[in-house]
C-alpha cells in the first residue's frame, strides 16, 4: 500500500513516530489541540483543513514531497456534501440561488466583510431574522453563493424546520454535519456533549460555510454554532433570536418602491414593466413591497405573458380579495402567514386578531387589551412576542405596534373565528373607555371646567403635556370610538365628549379631524332633540370648517343653520356668534374685508358687487336670514 493509500490518520501517526514526537509535542509545535490531533490519528476526522495540514508538516519537518503526500491524503478524506437530502435534517449542498435576486446590497456587503476577516476572535455567526415573506432564505442563499469560493472546505445548508410541528433535532443535525465533513459514521460520538465538542473541534480546523435555515429558537441553535475558527454560519429565522450572544444581526427591511419594481422587471422582463410603469408601481404598493408578494405577482404575470399589469392591479386593489389574488401555484402569501399563526397559542392568536381591529396606523397595549378583553400586562407581553416573531412591527420611540398591510389583512380574516355578539360587546366597551379617557384628558385644557372622570386613574395623563401626548397619539383611536358611539346611538356621550374637547380644539387648529368631531356631535344633538346643544355644536363646526378644514363654503352653510336655531331660541349670544362665523367665512372667501364701516350692503348683492366690509357682511347676512 502506498503512502497516499494509508489514510490520513495512519499516515500522520507513522510520520509522527518517524519524527520521534509525542502527540503532546506535535500539538504544541503545530498549534493543533491534542484532542483534534487524537481525532485525526484515530480516523474520527479524516480531512483536515489545508492550513492544519501545513502546520503539521512544518512541525514534522517534512520535505515538499512528503508534504504533498500528506495533503493528498487529507484531500481524499475531505468529501464534499452531496446534492440532495441526506437524512431527516434535510442536509444539502447549497441549493441553487435565485437568479433574479434584487437589492440587499449593503447587507450582502456586510456578509463579505465578515467572511474576509482572516483572524476573527470567534467563528462569525450572522442572524437574519424578520417577518414572513421578507426573503430571508433567498438573501442567505444569494450571500452564500457569492462567498462560496472563500470556503474551500465545504458549503452546507440545513433546513432546521422551525415552522413545522417538530423542528429538526440539533443532535441529528450535528451527526449529519459530522458525517458530511468526513467523520466516519461509527466515530460520531453518541454522547450529546461529546458530539458538540467533536463538531466544534472539526469546524475550528476548517473553513466552511454553514447555512442554518429556518431556525426554531435559541435552544435548537446553540449546539450548532461553531466556537472558534474562521468558518461562517448564516442563520435565518422568523424569530429575532434575541437570546443568542455574540452574533452579528442583519435586518432586512421591506424593499423600496424602485427595488420592488426592479424585482418585478427581472421576473417578467423590463419591456412589460416599461410599457405599464404606473401599473407596475401600483402593484408594488399594493403588495406592501414584501418580496414574497412581489415574486408571486411576477410569477403570475410570467405564466400569463399576454395579461396586462393593470388588470392584475385592479384585482389586487380589492382589499377583501387581495390575499386570494396573491398566489401563484403553490406559492401563497396567506400560507406564509398561516405558518406563523399556527405556532401561536390561543392567547397569542387572540391578541393578533384583535390588534387588527384597532383603527389607525398603529396601536398600543391598552386598546388591544380592551378589544381582546384580556389583562393589559398579559397583552403587553404577547405583543412583544408577536413582534419578536415578525408578525408586528415596533415603533422606535413608543410602545406602539403596527401591521404590515398584508399581515393585517390576514389577521383580520381570522376574526371569523370569533362570536359577532362578543365582538360588538368588546367594541362598545372599548369605545366607552376611550371616550371617557379622551374627555378627561381634553378637559385639562378648559380652566373653567371641572376635572373629568378618567376610566383608569392609575394610568391617566398626569398633566396637560401628557394629556396632549395621549390625545395626539390616540387620535385615530378615540375618533373611531366617537364614530362607534354615534352609530350605536350613544348620542349623549358623543355630545359630552365633543364639548369637553372644544377648548382643546382651539390649541390644535391644524387637526382636520375637528370637522368630523363636531359634525358627529351636531348630529347627535339633533338626534337627542336638544336645540340648544345643536346650535352650540353647529357653532363649533362652523369654526372647524373655517380654521381646520378650510372649507369656507361649508362654514357659511353651517353658520346659517346655527343662526336659524339661535333666532328660534332668541339667544342673542348665539346669534352674534353665528353672525361672526358667517362673516369669517365671507372674509376668507374674499367677499368682504375685516374693517368697521357704515356702508350698507344687500346680502344677495355681495357676489356681484365685490368685496365689502365684514361688519356690513354680517349685517347683510343677518338681514338675509330674517
Amino acid at each position: 500500500m502506498s503512502a497516499a493509500d494509508e489514510g490520513f490518520g495512519s499516515l500522520l501517526r507513522r510520520l509522527r513516530g518517524e519524527a520521534g514526537l509525542s502527540q503532546e509535542r506535535l500539538a504544541h509545535d503545530s498549534g493543533v489541540s491534542v484532542r483534534a490531533l487524537a481525532d485525526l490519528e484515530r480516523g474520527r476526522t479524516r480531512g483536515p483543513q489545508r492550513r492544519t495540514v501545513r502546520a503539521l508538516a512544518r512541525s514534522l519537518g517534512l520535505d515538499a514531497g512528503d508534504t504533498g503526500v500528506l495533503e493528498a491524503a487529507a484531500e481524499a478524506g475531505r468529501p464534499r456534501p452531496q446534492a440532495g437530502a441526506s437524512g431527516p435534517t434535510g442536509l444539502l449542498s447549497l441549493p441553487r440561488a435565485v437568479h433574479d435576486f434584487t437589492a440587499r446590497g449593503p447587507q450582502t456587503a456586510w456578509l463579505h466583510v465578515l467572511a474576509d476577516d482572516p483572524d476573527p476572535p470567534q467563528a462569525p455567526v450572522v442572524v437574519v431574522s424578520g417577518a414572513p415573506g421578507l426573503g430571508k432564505t433567498s438573501f442567505a442563499l444569494h450571500g452564500a453563493h457569492t462567498l462560496a469560493d472563500r470556503f474551500p472546505d465545504g458549503r452546507l445548508a440545513v433546513d432546521l424546520r422551525g415552522m413545522q410541528e417538530r423542528p429538526a433535532d440539533p443532535q441529528e443535525v450535528l451527526a449529519s454535519v459530522l458525517r458530511a465533513l468526513g467523520t466516519a459514521p461509527h466515530a460520531v460520538p453518541a454522547d450529546p456533549g461529546e458530539r458538540v465538542g467533536a463538531f466544534r473541534a472539526l469546524v475550528a480546523e476548517r473553513r466552511i460555510l454553514l447555512l442554518l435555515d429556518n431556525a426554531a429558537d435559541e435552544q435548537q441553535l446553540r449546539p450548532l454554532l461553531p466556537a472558534a475558527g474562521s468558518s461562517l454560519t448564516i442563520v435565518t429565522s422568523r424569530r429575532s433570536l434575541a437570546g443568542l450572544e455574540a452574533v452579528h444581526r442583519i435586518d432586512l427591511p421591506m424593499l423600496r418602491r424602485e427595488e420592488s419594481v426592479e424585482l418585478l422587471a427581472r421576473i417578467i422582463g423590463p419591456e412589460r414593466v416599461a410599457a405599464e410603469s404606473r401599473a407596475a408601481g401600483d402593484l408594488a404598493d399594493l403588495c406592501g413591497h414584501l418580496p414574497l408578494a412581489i415574486r408571486i405577482i411576477g410569477q403570475r404575470l410570467a405564466a400569463r405573458p399576454h395579461e396586462r399589469l393593470a388588470k392584475l392591479a385592479r384585482a389586487v386593489a380589492e382589499e377583501e380579495h387581495r390575499l386570494d389574488a396573491l398566489r401563484a401555484g403553490d406559492l401563497q402569501v396567506r400560507t406564509a402567514f398561516a405558518l406563523s399563526y399556527r405556532q401561536l397559542d390561543a392567547v397569542g392568536r387572540a391578541v393578533l386578531r384583535h390588534a387588527a381591529r384597532a383603527p389607525g396606523p398603529d396601536v398600543g397595549p391598552r386598546t388591544v387589551a380592551l378589544l381582546a378583553d384580556l389583562p393589559r400586562a398579559q397583552v403587553r407581553r404577547r405583543l412583544a412576542e408577536l413582534a419578536d416573531r415578525g408578525l408586528l412591527q415596533t415603533d422606535p420611540d413608543r410602545e406602539r405596534y403596527r401591521f404590515h398591510d398584508l399581515v393585517g389583512l390576514f389577521a383580520a380574516e381570522q376574526l371569523t373565528d370569533d362570536d359577532p355578539v362578543t365582538l360588538a360587546r368588546t367594541a362598545d366597551a372599548t369605545a366607552r373607555w376611550l371616550l371617557a379617557r379622551a374627555g378627561a384628558a381634553a378637559l385639562r385644557f378648559d380652566p373653567a371646567a371641572r376635572r373629568g372622570a378618567d376610566p383608569d386613574p392609575a394610568t391617566e395623563p398626569a398633566d396637560r403635556h401628557r394629556a396632549r401626548a395621549w390625545l395626539e397619539t390616540e387620535r385615530e383611536t378615540w375618533l373611531w370610538a366617537l364614530r362607534r358611539a354615534h352609530e350605536t346611538g350613544r348620542h349623549r356621550q358623543v355630545v359630552d365628549t365633543a364639548e369637553a374637547m372644544h377648548r382643546f380644539s382651539g390649541r390644535t387648529r391644524h387637526w382636520p379631524e375637528w370637522v368630523t368631531v363636531f359634525t358627529l356631535s351636531a348630529s347627535s344633538a339633533r338626534a337627542l332633540g336638544d336645540r340648544h346643544d345643536e346650535a352650540v355644536h353647529l357653532h363649533h363646526l362652523a369654526r372647524a370648517h373655517n380654521l381646520c378644514g378650510h372649507d369656507h363654503h361649508a362654514a357659511l352653510r353651517t353658520a346659517r343653520s346655527a343662526l336659524d336655531l339661535a333666532r328660534e331660541a332668541e339667544d342673542s349670544l348665539r346669534i352674534g356668534r353665528a353672525l361672526g362665523y358667517g362673516a369669517g367665512a365671507l372674509i376668507r372667501l374674499r367677499r368682504c374685508w375685516p374693517t368697521p364701516t357704515e356702508v350698507p350692503v344687500r346680502w344677495k348683492g355681495l357676489p356681484s358687487e365685490g368685496p365689502v366690509p365684514a361688519f356690513a357682511a354680517a349685517e347683510g347676512f343677518a338681514r338675509e336670514r330674517r
